[in-house]
């Protein structure tokens, strides 16, 4: 069996699963759930002193969306869009003291921590609720530099908008850090372009480790009614951000070297596999939660576990950064790799009822004859995998070109690189009328 322990900024976990810091760990009740479903730590909700930060929790707001933008009704599939606002934790922080310290005791009976998360509106404000926190007996601390709501509050500062100043975010971080004991993570917020810049920043200023990332600020329109969702913009998350949480991710487990929770489009224990091969430690469950309750929470457990046994990995250790690691540098990189050429199977291809590889291949590489066969031009075929990609059969795949086919007149950049017009503009093979004239159907007529 796998052992999913590991540890993250000095602090022992017994499995990367994490519950970020949103509605679930807004009360002692949920948290404690959140605990006996197995997760090895919550954030709970942001503490804070900014007082329209609470008013705006106590009057938050939801929309679900499906991949066309309506409204969910009913199950909620894969790729859901979370769209919500919602801001800090609605109790104020230093009434949460004596729950602080029940919960963080609950957790560790569980072998689990409960991990505090700050938004102040000054400096001094944040140091008080770090310190409130540490003196709670919990762990660890993030700093949300990340929400995108406080931006939207006239006379807030605070959030992502410290989150895109990398000035503002290291005096913060570095005033925590010098006033607490615990280590510091910092959540970064995606709405910029340099968040591996703040990681760089942070980390200088004495952060442990940061989050990448919290969620987009977005703008849905519902266009049977003409109006936006929700009243206008507000914050968004879900599956489809997952790959450009992992660009961050990435990024910075190449460039900065501080460790990192992954966050952002996390619905089930494939995606905690992505997040720790590109370079997260642990893993912050989120929107998911909201959508399909705590319950769903011991899916993710065991499905890491049951990944981890069925493919061999011993630890996640064996499973961090494998990924980011094996990835080219930058395309010159990707050009040196071995090509690749398309071969169909022909006892299992569909032709003449589907040709739509035919017509997906722009680079002419396929055609059908009137025998009914998919043939491949081996002197067209780049090898770039779409009409792999698009084979409703799983009929086409892609197999190393060897020097003996270059020799044969395999595809191969040209030395002088750019092609020649004359030979490139002539659309013949996935032009729609060349492929019902070379269809069966019309050979037969």
């Amino acid at each position: 069996m796998a052992d999913m322990k590991l540890d993250f900024c000095g602090v022992p976990f017994k499995n990367p699963v994490v519950i970020a810091s949103l509605e679930t760990t807004n009360s002692p009740d949920l948290m404690k759930q959140a605990f006996d479903y197995g997760a090895a730590g919550a954030i709970i909700k942001t503490l804070t002193d900014i007082d329209d930060m609470a008013v705006l929790t106590m009057n938050s707001k939801y929309a679900i969306m499906n991949d066309r933008g309506d409204i969910i009704k009913g199950k909620v599939p894969r790729d859901f869009k979370f769209y919500s606002r919602s801001g800090y934790s609605s109790t104020y922080y230093k009434d949460w003291i004596p729950y602080l310290k029940e919960i963080g005791a609950y957790a560790r009976e569980r072998d689990a921590h409960l991990i505090g998360s700050a938004g102040a509106k000054d400096v001094q404000g944040w140091i008080d609720i770090c310190r409130t926190i540490e003196d709670c007996g919990l762990p660890m601390v993030e700093l949300n530099f990340g929400c995108p709501h406080p931006a939207l509050m006239p006379g807030v500062h605070g959030g992502s908008m410290i989150g895109q100043d990398p000035e503002v975010a290291f005096s913060v971080t570095q005033a925590v850090c010098e006033a607490v004991d615990i280590p510091v993570v910092v959540k970064l917020t995606p709405d910029q372009s340099k968040p591996v810049d703040i990681a760089k920043a942070v980390k200088e200023a004495g952060a442990a480790a940061v989050t990448a990332t919290n969620r987009y600020t977005a703008f849905a329109v519902d266009i049977d009614t003409a109006k936006p969702r929700l009243g206008g913009t507000a914050g968004i998350g879900g599956t489809w951000t997952k790959p450009l949480s992992l660009r961050y991710v990435h990024n910075i487990y190449k460039e900065v070297g501080i460790p990192i929770a992954g966050s952002n489009g996390i619905f089930d224990h494939r995606d905690v596999v992505e997040f720790i091969m590109t370079g997260a430690n642990i893993v912050e469950v989120g929107s998911v939660l909201m959508v399909k309750g705590m319950k769903w929470l011991p899916n993710i457990i065991r499905g890491l576990e049951r990944f981890m046994d069925e493919h061999g990995y011993k630890d996640i250790a064996s499973m961090y950064g494998i990924a980011s690691d094996a990835a080219a540098t930058d395309y010159s990189d990707q050009f040196a790799m071995s090509r690749v050429t398309a071969e169909v199977n022909g006892e299992t291809c569909q032709n003449p009822t589907c040709n739509v590889c035919v017509q997906m291949c722009f680079y002419e590489a396929l055609s059908q004859d009137p025998a009914g066969k998919i043939n491949v031009h081996n002197d067209k075929c780049i090898g770039c995998e779409l009409c792999m990609d698009v084979c409703p059969f799983d009929s086409i795949q892609m197999v190393p070109t060897s020097e003996a086919d270059y020799a044969d007149g395999y595809f191969k950049i040209k030395d002088e690189i750019y092609e020649p017009a004359d030979s490139k503009f002539a659309t013949k093979r996935n032009n729609m009328d060349t492929i019902e004239a070379d269809a069966p159907k019309a050979a037969a007529e």
